[in-house]
């Protein structure tokens, strides 16, 4: 991958994926948030910000997300549900990076291999969901990985070479994560970096589309 785009490059897991990809050679565009203005939740920053943007990018990588967004926490009981909690989550966990690839869509090649992720979570998948709770946080992730599996239809048929993909990246010691582990192990974002890209460069036009984990297996729906 010699041209990368990484979206939320200050967070930990994006920042381990420049790292990661510049020490491999490539040339990376990393913006956030904090840095260049681009809010996911805004469509009009992030038409701005990409479309200030030239040249082909070989990988876009989307490595935004929230658990906590504002006062309000994960759920834990349906007594929790909020409506302006849940619009929260779909704006920036859902809907952010499918607004990404709208707008970026023209900056990935058409005549060779290409990649477009973003991070999703294990607990969007509705199969795997045993313990109940998180209700915003998992509807999010669960409507990210149904837009960009239907995004991925599409995008198929102008760039045929281009996987279109959500990650789980697996329990990492971040921000985000911190405070919600649990009794889990947390790997570190470099760690956690390397598994994603592997994961990424071992997936071919048939697995468009798809949601997998850090160890590159398919996760239920």
């Amino acid at each position: 991958m010699h041209n990368a785009l990484i979206i939320g490059a200050s967070g930990g897991i994006g920042a381990a994926l420049a790292g990661t990809l510049a020490a491999r050679g490539a040339q990376i565009t990393a913006l956030s948030r904090r840095e260049h203005g681009l809010d996911l939740t805004d469509e009009s920053a992030v038409a701005r910000v990409l479309g200030e943007l030239t040249g082909l990018y070989d990988l876009i990588f989307v490595a935004t997300g929230a658990l906590e967004l504002g006062p309000h926490k994960p759920e834990k009981s349906l007594r929790q549900v909020a409506p302006d909690a849940l619009a929260a989550q779909f704006a920036l966990n859902a809907v952010g990076p499918v607004l990404v690839l709208k707008h970026a869509l023209r900056l990935m090649p058409k005549d060779r291999p290409a990649r477009f992720a973003a991070l999703s979570a294990r607990v969007g998948s509705i199969g795997d969901n045993a313990l109940g709770g998180w209700y915003g946080y998992r509807a999010a992730k669960a409507a990210l990985n149904q837009l960009l599996h239907t995004a991925a239809i599409e995008v198929a048929r102008s760039h045929p070479q281009a996987v279109v993909v959500t990650l789980h990246p697996g329990t990492v010691d971040t921000g985000l994560t911190e405070g919600y582990r649990g009794g889990h192990a947390a790997m570190p974002p470099a760690e956690a970096a390397g598994h994603l890209l592997r994961v990424l460069d071992g997936l071919t036009v048939a697995d468009t589309g798809g949601f997998y984990d850090w160890q590159g297996v398919r996760v239920p729906w």
